[in-house]
């Protein structure tokens, strides 16, 4: 529970581009077992960074641009199912409507 909550710590200060970037980037990776349906988690992430990131929408992204993205994935990819679990659904929460 502890590396939940420091990665959830670390996605708390991060603006909601970089929140949205990594929801994509754990819906993407096969590294992630989330026991929630991830297209439907992918394409919910996807849609909402295309209406703030013009970036995003129209080029290729470097995701060496997002240290902070890159090691909050490396620490998810460290959790076990559950945490990871909880994570994603921190992040569906946090960044909903």
């Amino acid at each position: 529970m502890e590396k939940v909550n420091k990665v959830i710590e670390i996605i708390n200060k991060m603006d909601i581009k970089n929140k949205l970037r990594v929801g994509v980037c754990m819906s993407e990776s096969a590294y992630t077992k989330l026991k929630y349906n991830k297209a439907h988690i992918h394409s919910r992430f996807d849609k909402e960074l295309k209406k703030i990131d013009k970036d995003y929408l129209t080029s290729y992204i470097n995701m060496r641009k997002y240290p902070q993205v890159i090691f909050v994935m490396a620490k998810i990819m460290e959790m076990n199912n559950t945490e990871q679990n909880m994570v994603a659904m921190y992040l569906y929460n946090c960044t909903g409507n």
